[in-house]
């Protein structure tokens, strides 16, 4: 008796930018028994092709591949300890002019995204310097328009405040939208690092490793307490935001 073939993997790509509960998105979907996660895998790759210093550079590039096309290779590759979902935490502002991209279309893509103001303000506290294309807005409204125009349809689009809110109705609705199930176990997960972080953590993870579970939502930033070179940025940063906005799910109930 010929067995079934097996059905194909699930490969979920979260677009983000950087202080976004993007981290704490990745520990949710950790957190089910059917998935493997990957964080940021174009990092090192995106250190290398730039010269940017960030913290803990000389570290993240020895953690991993510096050619994107050996990144792509194992992305597309055997999912970790075989199982049916990969979850992939990407950040939009890696896929530089000259990385490969045609992979996208093998990923059901999502975009997470957050206020201008509220991204400013935690960014700052980890790396003083600060450039529009480092909080990666412009960079995830291409991506957005790019994959709606393919599927002819909006792809799933989640805001930081509404998970924070609203957890499980959030993620019901975007489980939905990737036609994945819904689990409770992306609800709560134990505190502490994972093998599965990268070896940028101990600068930018402090606040999720302490965590539990999605903590409350704060009240948001002010734009007016940036500073000027921060207000420029919010502002550049604002219409690709709001674009991106128009089209967030909403919490199932």
């Amino acid at each position: 008796m010929q067995r079934a073939p097996m059905a194909e993997p699930v490969r979920i790509a979260m677009w983000s930018g950087p202080r976004n509960i993007s981290t704490a998105m990745m520990r949710s979907f950790e957190n089910r028994p059917d998935t493997s996660v990957v964080d940021e895998p174009f990092y090192a790759a995106f250190l290398a092709a730039t010269g940017i210093d960030h913290p803990m550079r000389e570290e993240s590039l020895a953690s991993q591949p510096t050619d994107p096309r050996i990144v792509v290779e194992q992305i597309l590759g055997p999912v970790p300890e075989g199982r049916p979902i990969w979850y992939q935490k990407h950040m939009t502002h890696h896929m530089i002019i000259g990385f490969p991209r045609d992979w996208i279309v093998e990923m059901r893509n999502a975009f997470l995204i957050r206020a201008p103001e509220d991204v400013l303000i935690s960014y700052v506290q980890k790396r003083e310097e600060v450039t529009l294309d480092d909080i990666g807005f412009v960079s995830q409204r291409e991506m957005f328009e790019r994959e709606s125009d393919r599927l002819g349809r909006t792809p799933p689009v989640v805001h930081a405040n509404d998970v924070l809110a609203d957890p499980r109705g959030t993620l019901v609705a975007l489980c939905a939208a990737l036609d994945i199930p819904f689990s409770d176990a992306m609800l709560a997960w134990p505190a502490g690092r994972r093998a599965t972080d990268g070896a940028w953590a101990p600068v930018w993870y402090t606040s999720v490793e302490r965590s539990t579970g999605f903590a409350p939502p704060r009240a948001p930033a002010s734009y007016e307490q940036l500073p000027l070179n921060l207000q420029r940025i919010a502002d550049a940063a604002r219409p690709h935001y709001e674009r991106l906005a128009t089209f967030k799910l909403r919490g199932a109930t």
